[in-house]
């Protein structure tokens, strides 16, 4: 999914959530809701994402078979830490 790899994607190159946010010219809350899948960004901010990381714009859409048919890889772990569990709202 594509929040899963762009979280995968920034940490593997190393970038916090706020150097990707202010490279981007983005809120970090916007951003934030990028990698939770809470929203996703529009076409040609997706192209900034992609060219942020270094990256196709297909890895981050898991279009993984049509990279492997152009012969492109990607060195991104998809292995990332787990993600902190949310605090639970008290009623």
């Amino acid at each position: 999914m594509f929040h899963d790899r762009l979280r995968a994607t920034r940490i593997t190159r190393g970038y916090t959530l706020q150097k990707t946010a202010d490279a981007l010219d983005i809120p970090l809350r916007t951003y934030q809701n990028y990698e939770a899948g809470v929203r996703e960004p529009h076409l040609d901010l997706l192209a900034s994402i992609a060219d942020f990381l270094n990256v196709p714009v297909d890895f981050l859409l898991s279009r993984d078979d049509y990279l492997e048919s152009l012969g492109v890889s990607v060195d991104v772990s998809l292995e990332c830490p787990p993600r902190r569990p949310r605090p639970q709202k008290s009623h």
